[in-house]
């Protein structure tokens, strides 16, 4: 059996319809306490995966009260070696529009409070000041890339992650300091999730779709519904997009 692919869905990607599971999912209790749902065993595109609900089933997660370590040790300990995060993301910059397909591959973090490391306390074993500079596997991200370029779907093949505390959205003031900043996108669970798969020794890379436009730039257009509108068309693309990659890696 080959390693499973970690899947971790967010708001874009609630349950994976076409996954044959491998026997009952069950919540896993880790060191860090119990992920935020049921992981997922089976096989999708012909790949082993694990999947794993972000805010947990029904969506009632907030942001900051994701359990990220648990979820990622989850994900280790049952032997993924490579993790594709889903998100729903806010459009900053003017080539992100809503329903864009984005690899990012940068983040600057805005969160805080969130426990971010595995090395709170010496259990962890000796210290790793992890390497950052590139937050993403390079490799896992080509491979994304390439396979939404092979669907069609015009990928934004580079953006700069803005990662918020949430759950309220931001101000538009916030969204223009982003900017500033250099960020593209805005969305608020890429934190501490990257930095804790790196320490995990995970390849890691997020797949994300853009839902809205971020405040300050919608044109007039209530934000609650152009995600909803957006969402219920970018489930099938991502779902296509998982179906093109996996069998790739």
């Amino acid at each position: 059996m080959s390693e499973p692919i970690g899947i971790i869905g967010g708001t874009a990607l609630a349950g994976l319809a076409g996954v044959e599971t491998n026997g009952p999912a069950t919540i896993p209790d880790t060191a860090y306490g119990p992920a935020s749902g049921p992981l997922v065993h089976g096989t999708f595109a012909g790949r082993d995966v694990c999947f794993v609900m972000r805010h947990g089933p029904g969506h009632r997660l907030a942001p900051h009260a994701i359990n990220y370590r648990a979820n990622i040790r989850a994900l280790a300990d049952a032997g993924c070696r490579q993790v594709i995060a889903i998100a729903a993301v806010g459009g900053i910059t003017e080539a992100m529009a809503p329903g864009r397909i984005v690899v990012p591959h940068q983040i600057i973090d805005y969160s805080w409070g969130r426990a971010h490391t595995f090395y709170d306390d010496a259990s962890a074993g000796a210290l790793d000041h992890i390497d950052f500079t590139d937050p993403y596997a390079p490799a896992l991200r080509q491979a994304l890339i390439n396979a939404a370029s092979g669907l069609g779907f015009d990928p934004a093949e580079a953006a700069v992650y803005g990662v918020t505390q949430g759950p309220r959205l931001e101000t538009a003031a916030e969204i223009d300091r982003m900017e500033r900043d250099g960020c593209d996108i805005v969305g608020m669970t890429g934190m501490p999730e990257a930095g804790l798969a790196r320490e995990a020794g995970l390849d890691y890379a997020c797949a994300s779709v853009v839902v809205n436009k971020a405040a300050g730039r919608t044109g007039g257009l209530a934000i609650h519904a152009e995600i909803e509108a957006t969402l219920a068309r970018a489930m099938a693309n991502i779902e296509a997009w998982l179906e093109a990659v996996l069998p790739t890696l």
